[in-house]
């Protein structure tokens, strides 16, 4: 009874999940659920109320104003595109139930923003088994990576598009190789899911480049002692110095390098290039080394930022995560666009996210040909530097948006 029971379950999962996808025709046009002939509903859940409300609500902010603008020219094809939001709070249980209502009860054609590390951890799996199409992740956790997918249960229907840990690992080796010309890297990197995925990503790439040699000590995440490790990366006389590490151990480590006397340059992933991680260190590396950071999101991009300017609210005109919003709508429409005049369906919707690279607003591009969800491969250079009115975060540019190929050439 157990087993029959077991079977049934599984037949009527299988059959909810298909239904969600029902296509229906009107006219000559067949539409996936979600989709009509003057609407396409799309939404995300995020925290827009707590402690990550600072970042939850730019970054809606961007993406209503994207999709404001869109509609203002009539839409896409037409259609006006509606964007719902359920606040999660940052809670991962509320987020799965956030998604099975927008799925299910809201019937939306595609998750817009999907917000946050531990909401998008708990989802990751509920989204492959819905087959949604997926764009845009405020994190870059390891699930969202894939190479060569083919169906939904490799990855296929998410499309992440900030650089993810691994691809950023890539990164950072071949910043460090191509334009530093090191050959012997040294990696501290933490016992988490940025560190452990940050070092795979280095060690493919220094694999795929080779004569790179790769000095990794571990670190545990948040720890106030980090000596030991940074005594093994001194002795070993490295070139330069990748820290593999997120906000709250990042300090300590370029700190640690310091007092040691390490006099070897730093570079670090883009999630400690702000004001607070300059202002923690910039006095104790003064005069010792140079620290690098990387960045995915080019304010500079003076056409770009014109037109966010226009749309955006007056209190988010500045504000780097109502830029991350103002991406995310626009990588959607992008798909949207393509597929002007046929059946407005998600195998339709995701096969043209892959027909060609995308170019993205303040940033370079992001490609999903052939299965493959890295997130953008081309990040710019940042170094530490006092503030300053030219250097308000305390960063000075060092090198433009530049891709891994360039880099290596």
């Amino acid at each position: 009874m157990k087993r029959i029971f077991a079977l049934l379950f599984a037949f009527a999962m299988v059959f909810s999940l298909v239904a969600i996808n029902a296509v229906a025709a009107d006219g000559d046009v067949a539409y996936s659920q979600g989709a009509s002939a003057d609407r396409v509903l799309v939404a995300n859940s995020a925290a827009t109320s707590g402690d990550l409300a600072v970042v939850g609500v730019p970054f809606n902010e961007g993406i209503k104003a994207y999709f404001e603008m869109i509609n203002q020219g009539g839409g896409v094809d037409g259609r006006i595109i509606e964007f719902t939001h359920i606040d999660d709070a940052f809670d991962p249980v509320k987020g799965k139930a956030a998604l099975e209502n927008l799925v299910e009860d809201e019937e939306i054609f595609a998750i817009v923003g999907g917000f946050g590390t531990p909401v998008i951890a708990a989802i990751i799996e509920d989204l492959k088994a819905y087959g949604i199409p997926s764009v845009y992740f405020a994190t870059g956790i390891t699930q969202l990576h894939a190479n060569n997918a083919k169906t939904n249960e490799e990855g296929y229907n998410i499309f992440p598009v900030q650089p993810l840990y691994e691809t950023e690992g890539r990164l950072l080796t071949a910043y460090a190789t191509g334009l530093f010309a090191a050959k012997k890297l040294g990696v501290l990197y933490t016992n988490d899911d940025a560190g452990m995925n940050l070092l795979k990503g280095i060690e493919a790439q220094a694999a795929d480049i080779g004569d790179i040699e790769i000095v990794a000590e571990q670190i545990t995440a948040g720890s106030a002692d980090v000596s030991s490790a940074v005594t093994t990366i001194k002795g070993a006389d490295v070139d330069m110095v990748i820290v593999a590490s997120i906000q709250a151990t990042y300090p300590t480590i370029v700190k640690e390098l310091a007092a040691q006397g390490v006099n070897k340059d730093a570079i670090s992933t883009y999630v400690n290039s702000d004001l607070a991680m300059s202002t923690a260190v910039v006095e104790h590396i003064a005069g010792k080394f140079d620290v690098f950071g990387t960045a995915w999101v080019d304010a500079g991009d003076a056409d770009a930022m014109t037109v966010f300017t226009e749309w955006i609210p007056e209190d988010y005109k500045a504000n780097a995560y109502a830029m991350a919003g103002w991406i995310a709508g626009a990588t959607f429409v992008e798909g949207l666009n393509r597929i002007e005049g046929q059946d407005i369906t998600w195998e339709n919707y995701m096969r043209a996210l892959e027909e060609a690279p995308i170019k993205l607003p303040f940033g370079a591009a992001v490609d999903y040909a052939d299965g493959n969800r890295w997130g953008t491969q081309a990040m710019s250079l940042s170094k530490i530097v006092p503030v300053s009115d030219t250097a308000p975060l305390g960063w000075e540019p060092v090198a433009p948006i530049t891709s891994i190929t360039d880099l290596l050439n």
